[in-house]
């Protein structure tokens, strides 16, 4: 197997998390990423920020290749409250509701009634300002820094599943290698079972070169050298993709693929015990690299 060079891939799960610090309150930029086929953004924005909505966007599918991202902006009051004001309309809609269902089921209205009412969902609402240029700044700076960490957290995962990657491949280069000590033995077992079963059935003289010729033709078929040729050459070309670094994950779910094809092809062939015991064990290894590379940025 050729020689290893560690070039990161990276993962598409990740996460960053930077809270700004405001004079009146603490605006937290949370991003969260998991493995998709595309680039799937949602967001959640305050009001206040409503109308930065397509800058941010586009931070985020510049910086960003693939993956299901979650967005989200929180704002926490500190120092002196935010203003607020009542929604008068609300208030009355509300209360003329209670009013009427209170009189239709003869029940008596609550004795602190406008405090349930200021309790209602958007009867009490903070006072929405447009963010001045220097805060905008300070919330976009906050998201530059969320989507660094995100990408070195991607970094990080990514460094694990190639470690993995690298493990199962060499285990499956070992298993290749454990088949060629069964190839002469299988051959063999295969020529004497048809001999023996040959002789059961017929009990007249026959062509023995003719009987030759068909017997090389069928060993041919179940000949694996070329499968394992093939097998080989994907499993280096895995690794080769990996060292090309990030965005190489759908490459190497189609290599992988290719690699389940041939460890399929195999089993098949193998027409031998021990050999499919092998190719079990193959399979299981490949398993474990698909479930992960799916999360290959």
């Amino acid at each position: 197997m050729r020689k290893i060079n560690l070039t990161m891939i990276q993962s598409m799960t990740g996460f960053g998390k930077v809270t700004a610090e405001l004079p009146s309150k603490k605006v937290t930029v949370e991003i969260k990423t998991l493995n998709s086929k595309q680039l799937d953004v949602s967001m959640r924005i305050p009001s206040i920020y409503k109308e930065k909505e397509m800058q941010i966007r586009g931070q985020l599918l510049k910086s960003l290749e693939r993956g299901k991202v979650e967005f989200s902006i929180f704002i926490e009051s500190v120092g002196k409250d935010m203003p607020t004001q009542i929604n008068a309309v609300a208030i009355e809609h509300y209360y003329n509701q209670i009013k009427e269902i209170a009189g239709k089921l003869d029940i008596p209205l609550p004795a602190d009634w406008f405090q349930v009412l200021l309790r209602i969902p958007e009867v009490v609402k903070a006072e929405i300002t447009e963010p001045d240029e220097s805060e905008w700044k300070i919330v976009q700076q906050a998201i530059d820094d969320a989507i660094g960490q995100l990408h070195d957290f991607r970094i990080q995962e990514g460094a694990m599943l190639q470690n993995l990657f690298i493990q199962k491949i060499k285990k499956i280069t070992s298993l290749v290698s454990d088949i060629e000590k069964y190839e002469g033995e299988r051959i063999e077992k295969i020529k004497t079972r048809i001999v023996d079963n040959l002789e059961k059935v017929v009990t007249t003289d026959y062509d023995k070169n003719r009987f030759e010729q068909e017997m090389i033709y069928y060993i041919e078929k179940l000949d694996v050298n070329e499968e394992k040729s093939r097998l080989d050459n994907h499993l280096n070309y895995f690794i080769s993709t990996m060292e090309e670094g990030q965005g190489q994950g759908k490459k190497l779910g189609f290599i992988v693929q290719e690699i389940g094809r041939e460890i399929n092809t195999l089993g098949s062939k193998s027409n031998h015990a021990e050999m499919q015991q092998i190719v079990v064990r193959m399979k299981d290894e490949l398993e474990q690299i698909k479930e992960q590379v799916l999360n290959i940025l």
